[in-house]
């Protein structure tokens, strides 16, 4: 019967600790089914072929590969981002810098805007499909991520107003200069890693993940040299883990930065540092 199946798999992902195991379980299914997750009803009978694909997936979910990972796709703010072994998973913590970006673009009337390691294109693509007057360059040092990037760019039918560029912000530059930055650097501690979850520290790319030994080696880097790349009186919007804001914003401030404003996350963290130079 189809409720044992899905009952099945329910209680797999319950002893392999799975928050959430009976939505999880019914996103497998529809995906071994090849159907729309919101029209899926778990209870629907399957064939052999579509049982064998959802032990398939289970085993994978089971192992603590992510969701995200095994179907696929994530979806962020409003809209649906493929994603892949990669890139950084898009994190609901990451949606106030889209919502902080296009509230001081709208409120300058901005026309470009500048990523600092795109990864997926979960942070500019959002943005830029809200407002689309605006016109975006994405970097980053990985070709696979660009590759993503401009896979969702396409998808989300705003791959003429958004560039890709494989630069590395540590020793290459843009050339160019933008009304607005934002970045997601890596800012976990080196030795921190190894207690990160096992969905993130074995299948997140390390690149996307280490800020060195303090986490805020990428934060020297960009503080020292985005200031080039801003028209005068623009900004640069940054996501920062728990505890570092007061620490990046130092770190800007040394270098010349000024007008410094936080926001805070869903969870009430200072997750989002907006300063101009």
């Amino acid at each position: 019967m189809s409720d044992i199946f899905y009952n099945h798999l329910v209680e797999e992902l319950v002893k392999a600790k799975i928050d959430s195991p009976r939505l999880e379980a019914r996103l497998l299914l529809a995906f071994a089914c090849n159907c729309d997750e919101s029209l899926f009803c778990p209870y629907t009978a399957l064939n052999a072929e579509q049982k064998r694909r959802a032990l398939q997936l289970l085993s994978r979910r089971v192992q603590h590969e992510p969701l995200d990972k095994i179907l696929g796709y994530r979806d962020f703010y409003k809209y649906r981002f493929n994603v892949n072994s990669d890139v950084l998973t898009p994190r609901p913590d990451s949606e106030i810098l889209v919502e902080t970006a296009i509230e001081i673009i709208k409120k300058n009337q901005w026309h470009n805007i500048l990523e600092l390691g795109v990864g997926s294109g979960c942070l500019l693509l959002s943005i830029l499909a809200d407002v689309p007057s605006l016109k975006g360059v994405g970097i980053d040092i990985s070709q696979a991520a660009l590759k993503m990037a401009q896979k969702n760019a396409e998808n989300l039918k705003i791959s003429e107003r958004v560039k890709f560029l494989q630069l590395d912000y540590f020793k290459d530059d843009v050339a160019a200069k933008f009304d607005l930055i934002v970045a997601n650097p890596p800012y976990i501690p080196t030795a921190e890693i190894r207690n990160l979850m096992t969905e993130v520290k074995n299948y997140d790319p390390l690149s996307a993940l280490d800020g060195g030994k303090d986490g805020l080696c990428h934060y020297r880097q960009i503080a020292a040299v985005a200031g080039k790349w801003l028209n005068d009186g623009g900004n640069i919007v940054l996501e920062v883990g728990i505890g570092q804001a007061e620490d990046v914003i130092d770190i800007f401030m040394a270098q010349g930065w000024k007008n410094a404003e936080l926001r805070l996350d869903l969870a009430q963290v200072k997750r989002c540092v907006i300063l101009q130079k």
